[in-house]
């Protein structure tokens, strides 16, 4: 008895989807992780802190001069928008209010960008002073202000 079997050669492994399948992921791993490093290495972080004892002094320093305004009975009201910045001031007594600002004007995240403005008070009625900055970086949501007395 003869029988003859007709023998289907598979494809070469390149022509199959599979393969390609298993050897897509570790490839888009690999160029993922490419992308990172050169995001990575292109990119300044900001957020790192050298000096963690001078941060620690700078809190300690932020304490103490809201102890200050709360015994001279400092109040501000800050209001911020896309295009100025509005200061209103007020205390118990006239003469604790200082005729300039430092406002501190600050990103979260990228700290170049930030800057101080000295600001001259533009008048007031009564113990309530006003200032009216222009602000930095119109358009942005993402700025943290902090005023302090002006030197």
């Amino acid at each position: 008895m003869n029988t003859t079997l007709t023998e289907k050669t598979p494809p070469p492994w390149y022509k199959q989807g599979w393969p390609w399948f298993l050897i897509s992921f570790p490839a888009i791993a690999v160029v993922a992780g490419i992308a990172t490093l050169v995001i990575a290495i292109n990119t300044f972080d900001g957020m790192v802190v050298d000096d963690y004892y001078k941060e620690g002094r700078a809190i300690v320093q932020t304490m103490e001069r809201a102890e200050h305004a709360k015994e001279l009975g400092l109040k501000a009201h800050l209001v911020v928008r896309s295009d100025s910045i509005r200061i209103e001031l007020d205390a118990l007594d006239t003469s604790n209010l200082p005729e300039r600002l430092l406002l501190t004007v600050s990103h979260p995240t990228r700290g170049g960008m930030d800057q101080e403005l000295v600001v001259e008070g533009a008048g007031g009625v009564g113990t309530r002073r006003h200032w009216r900055p222009s602000a930095p970086g119109a358009g942005c949501s993402c700025w943290r202000t902090s005023p302090a007395v002006g030197e």
